[in-house]
């Protein structure tokens, strides 16, 4: 793919040879680009649904199904929350570039720096708003960025960085070649951008199943560093000792968007409770406008309905010996993205806590929360589940950046 190949390269070099600038730009500058971007996505409405439209047309004659549609899909009160997150992007302040850690024999000093990673990648499917958290976030963190999107979400990307990011970083007195986006539906780009170690050294993968896990692993043989969300899926469990009322309100909020990843995918019920929960569980569902999968599953058990089009409006129901049981079950069975339980019995809630292994953990609350925006207050890059040291669930731009040690007279 020599086409893909040379645009990806152009990308990073672009991206590349505005990076020391960024690094540099001070802190209010690149605020300024952010409350930009902010306005632009309010001012440049129009043409960015309209090409969000366009969009929505091919995918509805491509046959995506309902769950994709929906990540694709913008409106003028998501481009709102869009403009409204941004703008408070602004105003969070920035980590402290450098922190005192302990004084050496000699008369040294240690202190542990902040040093941007310089240029980040970034794949994503069909999901518009990805391109504005993404170069938001790398903005904020100091870094350049090569940004590729599913051809489902080309015509929307495009027009978010033809209207509204580019303008805004150039306005700001930034170097817009900073933020550059693949502007190509092949698929091949995806697995260029995780090719070039020397160029594009971290690449955030937003994906769903195999495709995800393939370009991480093309990423490894490449020595490419990867921040990787490849599966989803919430667990909810609901205890002997829950108040029903909460139960089933936390089910069917759990279940207000079928297309995204920390949407209730596996209900676990107390099985000494099973008669009794069941009912509650399946109106719950059913207000939502969701039908259950119940045992014996023709499936495993953390099978993600987000991702087969057609059933995305299903969750699965089993049950569970109890809280430390159910913990295990979510470790074994799913991603390892979120899980929670619903009880009022505060030593059950404890060990269910204790026992569950994933990047996000909730007691009467529901898994929707694993976001970002709504645990910390800013948009975020991606939800990394991997099992190693390092950002772990939602990455923001306090996450990207890489840590040196440095060490002068004191």
């Amino acid at each position: 793919m020599p086409d893909v190949a040379k645009a990806v390269t152009a990308c990073g070099e672009a991206a590349a040879a505005a990076a020391a600038s960024l690094a540099a730009a001070p802190g209010e500058t690149v605020n300024d680009a952010l409350r930009r971007m902010a306005t632009g996505l309010t001012e440049r409405t129009a043409p960015v649904l309209a090409a969000n439209a366009a969009d929505i047309a091919r995918g509805e004659k491509a046959g995506l199904g309902q769950g994709l549609l929906d990540r694709l899909r913008l409106d003028e009160r998501r481009i709102a929350d869009m403009a409204r997150q941004i703008g408070l992007l602004a105003q969070a302040p920035f980590p402290s570039a450098e922190r005192p850690v302990r004084d050496l024999p000699g008369g040294l000093r240690l202190a542990e720096r902040r040093v941007p990673v310089g240029v980040v990648g970034a794949n994503y499917e069909a999901r518009p708003n990805v391109t504005v958290d993404v170069a938001s976030q790398l903005l904020k963190s100091r870094n350049a960025g090569v940004l590729r999107t599913g051809g489902a979400a080309l015509g929307s990307a495009q027009a978010l960085f033809d209207e509204v990011i580019s303008p805004a970083v150039a306005a700001a007195g930034l170097d817009a070649g900073a933020l550059q986006l693949v502007r190509s539906p092949d698929r091949g780009a995806a697995r260029e951008l995780v090719r070039r170690p020397g160029l594009i050294p971290l690449v955030i993968l937003r994906g769903s199943g195999e495709t995800t896990r393939s370009l991480a692993a093309e990423a490894a043989r490449q020595g490419v560093r990867t921040l990787a969300h490849a599966d989803g899926g919430g667990v909810l469990y609901v205890d002997a000792a829950a108040d029903r009322d909460l139960a089933a309100q936390l089910i069917t909020a759990s279940l207000d968007r079928l297309g995204v990843c920390n949407r209730l995918n596996l209900l676990l019920l107390h099985e000494a409770s099973w008669a009794e929960l069941l009912p509650l569980a399946l109106a719950a569902a059913e207000a939502a406008g969701v039908s259950p999968s119940l045992p014996p599953h023709p499936h495993p058990l953390g099978h993600e309905w987000a991702l087969d089009t057609g059933h995305e409006a299903t969750v699965t129901v089993a049950p569970a010996a109890g809280p430390v049981p159910a913990a295990q079950l979510a470790n074994g069975e799913t991603s390892g993205l979120a899980a929670g339980i619903v009880t009022g019995d505060a030593a059950a809630a404890r060990a269910f806590l204790d026992a569950y292994r994933g990047t996000g953990a909730f007691w009467n609350a529901t898994t929707r929360l694993l976001d970002g925006f709504k645990l910390r207050g800013v948009p975020e890059t991606g939800i990394n589940v991997d099992h190693v040291p390092g950002p772990r669930g939602p990455v923001t731009f306090e996450d990207l950046c890489l840590r040196q040690y440095v060490v002068t007279p004191a």
